[in-house]
């Protein structure tokens, strides 16, 4: 049976990880099934956040500007990390997000997984909803901060334990790490001349340059510049 392993709970700033980023990292560390030690950091994502994403999470845009730099502290994540088994709540998800990532930086991340909402649509009624706040409540535990990936995680690593002593023994096979599968490719920075002609469209129009976010790629500058110009029209030239 699956004891030591780690948690690991993210928030984005959408749902794509080809085109959004990543904005908190939460992971706990388990040994023989206890909570021995975490990680967790808000990371500068160079955009404005959306207002679903701050009343989802309490992270505001100003939080995020004051957050950690992303290359220093998705390093400081991964060394934590190590090679353990990875446990999620629709851990693929997360994963994506930390796969793009890696390979954007011209590294390999391939890890082995449980994921409890698998767990849970195996095991527990077919009404019972499945989300981390509905198995919190159906398990009777408490939880502080929602939607934050530290607290989401250590909540994670709790319904795991849970549900191994409820049904680990009668299906021991269920808890088994599996390989983790997101092929991806690496995603191109956007060039100076692009930022620079989306900074001058901007101006032009009275757009805030607050809606450029200050990291970008490629085809998120393309399709920012269509988009813009979907409402503006062309910029007329000098």
């Amino acid at each position: 049976m699956l004891e030591d392993y780690v948690v690991i709970d993210l928030e984005m700033t959408g749902l794509n990880a080809k085109t959004d980023a990543i904005l908190e990292v939460g992971a706990v560390r388990v040994r023989d099934g206890r909570q021995t030690e975490t990680y967790g950091a808000i990371l500068k994502c160079g955009r404005e956040l959306s207002e679903r994403v701050v009343e989802l999470t309490g992270i505001t845009s100003e939080m995020a500007a004051d957050g950690r730099e992303p290359e220093e502290a998705m390093q400081e994540f991964f060394t934590f990390l190590g090679d353990d088994v990875l446990v999620g709540q629709n851990v693929i998800f997360d994963y994506s997000f930390l796969k793009q990532w890696s390979v954007n930086h011209g590294q390999t991340f391939e890890r082995n997984a449980v994921d409890t909402l698998k767990l849970a649509r195996r095991f527990l009624p077919a009404e019972q909803k499945k989300d981390l706040e509905s198995l919190c409540t159906y398990f009777g535990i408490g939880r502080e901060r929602a939607h934050r990936a530290l607290d989401d995680a250590m909540a994670t690593g709790i319904v795991l334990e849970r549900l191994k002593q409820e049904y680990g023994t009668v299906q021991p096979e269920a808890f088994l790490p599996y390989a983790l599968c997101y092929r991806t490719k690496k995603q191109t920075p956007a060039t100076g001349r692009q930022m620079d002609g989306l900074k001058k469209y901007a101006a032009h129009y009275g757009i805030p340059e607050t809606e450029i976010p200050e990291q970008m790629t490629r085809s998120e500058a393309s399709r920012l510049l269509d988009r813009w110009i979907a409402v503006h029209g062309r910029m007329p030239r000098d």
